[in-house]
C-alpha cells in the first residue's frame, strides 16, 4: 500500500449527501473502506465535520438565530450524536474509536501543541482510530481554526502522516465552476499552489458546510509543506479511499514540498496566529529568504501593529509581499527604537537586550 498513514477529512456534504441529515448510509460505506485500510496496515485518522447538522436533527430542526451561541448550542448536542454514530458504524468492524476535540489555542500554545501529538499517537499505537473536530461548543471566534479543511491539514503534522484525503461534493478541482460552467474541466494534478489556482477557487456550495474550495487550497498548501501528498476527491465515489491508497488516479492531487519543514517549524505554521507585521529592506529580506537568515534589527525599515515579545509576526519585503512568518524577540515598541540599528547598539539604545536576533531562523516559515 502507498500510505502508511492517512488523514481522511469528511465534509458535511458528504456526511448528509446534500440532505439536512446525516447519511448513515453513506457514512457506513465510508467506514468499511476504512476498515479496510486499517486492516490491512494503514494508520487512518479522521477529521469529521457534521456536529452542528446533527445537533439541528437531533432537535428536530429547530428556527434559531445566527449567534454563536445558538451554534455552540447545536455543536454541544450535535457532537455527542455525530461520535455515537462513528462509534457504532467502526463497532461492526470490532474496531475502537477515540475522540479528540480541538480548538486553535489547543494548537498555539506549544506545550498543549506537544500533549495532543503524543495523545494522537498513543491511539494510533493501540490501533484506536483518532477522530478529530473543532470543539465548536466552547470555541469563539478567537480561538476558532475556523473550517475542518484546515484542521484536517494541521493533524497531517501533527501526526507525520503521508497523505491528507479531502472528500468533498466535488470530484475535484476544475479551472471552472461545475456547477455553472458545463466546460469545466478537472485538474488532475497541480505541483504548486499560485495566485491563478486561487482564482480559480470558490466559496462554498452548500448551506451546511463551511469549507470550500478555497480553504482546500489553503489545507492542501499547510499540509504538502508538512511532507505529505493532498488528493481531493468525491466522498461518495465508490470504493475512493481506497482506491486512492492504492495510487489510483483519482481527483486532484497536490504533489508534496520537495523541503517540507521540520517539526518546530510545522508548529509555527499550525501554532498562533500573527498580530503584527515587520517591514524589511531588500538586503533583509534577500538574506531571510535565499540564505534562510535569522532577521536583524538593521534590516527592519517599519513596524505596523501592535505585539509582544514572543508575538508571531509577518515579514513583509520592501514591496510589501508577505515572505515570512516568526515568532519577535522584541515587542513592538522596541522594534520601533532599535528598527535600523545595528545589533550592538540594542542593549545601549533599551537599556537591555534579548539578544542580537529579532527573529531567528530557528522560528522563521518562509512563506
Amino acid at each position: 500500500m502507498k500510505y502508511q498513514r492517512i488523514v481522511v477529512k469528511l465534509g458535511t456534504s458528504v456526511l448528509t449527501g446534500g440532505s439536512d441529515r446525516l447519511n448513515r448510509a453513506q457514512m457506513v460505506e465510508l467506514v468499511r473502506q476504512m476498515a479496510h485500510l486499517h486492516n490491512n496496515g494503514c494508520e487512518i485518522v479522521l477529521c469529521t465535520s457534521g456536529a452542528i447538522a446533527a445537533g439541528r436533527e437531533r432537535l428536530n430542526y429547530p428556527t434559531l438565530d445566527d449567534s454563536m451561541a445558538s451554534k455552540q448550542m447545536l455543536a454541544a448536542v450535535g457532537q455527542s450524536q455525530l461520535i455515537q454514530t462513528w462509534e457504532n458504524l467502526f463497532n461492526i468492524y470490532g474496531l475502537h474509536v477515540g475522540q479528540m476535540l480541538l480548538t486553535r489555542a489547543d494548537l498555539d500554545d506549544r506545550e498543549r501543541y506537544l500533549n495532543a501529538r503524543d495523545m494522537l499517537e498513543t491511539l494510533l499505537k493501540h490501533k484506536i482510530i483518532p477522530i478529530i473536530n473543532e470543539n465548536d461548543a466552547v470555541a469563539t471566534n478567537e480561538i476558532k481554526v475556523g473550517d475542518n479543511d484546515n484542521l484536517s491539514a494541521l493533524m497531517v503534522g501533527l501526526a507525520d502522516a503521508d497523505l491528507l484525503l479531502l472528500l468533498t461534493d466535488q470530484a475535484g478541482l476544475y479551472d471552472a465552476n461545475p456547477r455553472t460552467n458545463s466546460d469545466a474541466k478537472l485538474i488532475s494534478e497541480v505541483d504548486v499552489i499560485d495566485d491563478e489556482l486561487r482564482k480559480i477557487a470558490g466559496d462554498s456550495g452548500t448551506s451546511l458546510g463551511t469549507g470550500g474550495m478555497a480553504t482546500k487550497l489553503q489545507a492542501a498548501q499547510l499540509a504538502r509543506r508538512s511532507g505529505a501528498a493532498v488528493i481531493i476527491a468525491a466522498g461518495q465515489q465508490s470504493d475512493v479511499i481506497i482506491d486512492i491508497c492504492n495510487d489510483e488516479r483519482i481527483g486532484t492531487r497536490f504533489n508534496p514540498s520537495e523541503n517540507p519543514l521540520e517539526s518546530r517549524k510545522r508548529w509555527l505554521l499550525a501554532g498562533p496566529g500573527p498580530v503584527g507585521s515587520i517591514r524589511l529592506d531588500k538586503g533583509a529580506s534577500k538574506a531571510v529568504i535565499e540564505k534562510g537568515s535569522s532577521l536583524l534589527a538593521k534590516g527592519i525599515v517599519a513596524i505596523e501593529g501592535r505585539f509582544d515579545r514572543g508575538d508571531m509576526v509577518i515579514l513583509h519585503n520592501e514591496v510589501g509581499a508577505e515572505i515570512a512568518r516568526g515568532l519577535t524577540r522584541y515587542n513592538s515598541d522596541d522594534l520601533l527604537r532599535i528598527k535600523g540599528q545595528h545589533s550592538q547598539k540594542i542593549e545601549e539604545i533599551l537599556g537591555y537586550a534579548y539578544g542580537k536576533v529579532v527573529v531567528h531562523r530557528n522560528n522563521l516559515v518562509i512563506k
